[in-house]
């Protein structure tokens, strides 16, 4: 099973990427899938988790500004990135953990990067001043 995280690039303050997460071997069907984001010599950060009912979790410093998806007949999570800041700037990975945890669980323990089985290879989002 490979994981491909796409959708990055160059943008402008201010302007808007939709980075794209899909499985080959497998579903992300009906899985917990999170997008992560890490500067070099900094910590992977939680940016955004769809669970199994595709209820959604944010970290602080995007919500209002980011969105998660799931399509379903596409087989594909989704990150809608809007209003980006320097700040964004980062390698973004998508992460999935292929257990069952219930809502109550997912929303204290998504950002923990050991909750995942399987990351794509990121995608770089660099967003200009």
């Amino acid at each position: 099973v490979q994981l491909q995280a796409s959708g990055g690039g160059l943008v402008q303050t201010g302007g808007s990427l939709r980075l794209s997460c899909a499985a080959s071997g497998r579903t992300l069907d009906p899985y917990i899938v999170t997008w992560f984001r890490q500067v070099s010599g900094t910590e992977r950060e939680g940016v955004a988790c769809i669970s199994s009912s595709d209820n959604t979790y944010y970290g602080d410093s995007v919500k209002g500004r980011f969105t998660i998806s799931r399509d379903r007949a596409s087989h594909t999570v989704y990150l809608q990135m809007n209003s980006l800041t320097p700040e964004d700037t980062a390698v973004y990975y998508c992460a999935v953990d292929w257990d069952y945890r219930p809502d109550s669980v997912v929303g204290r323990t998504w950002p923990n990067i050991i909750e995942y089985d399987h990351w794509g290879q990121g995608t770089l989002v660099t967003v200009s001043s």
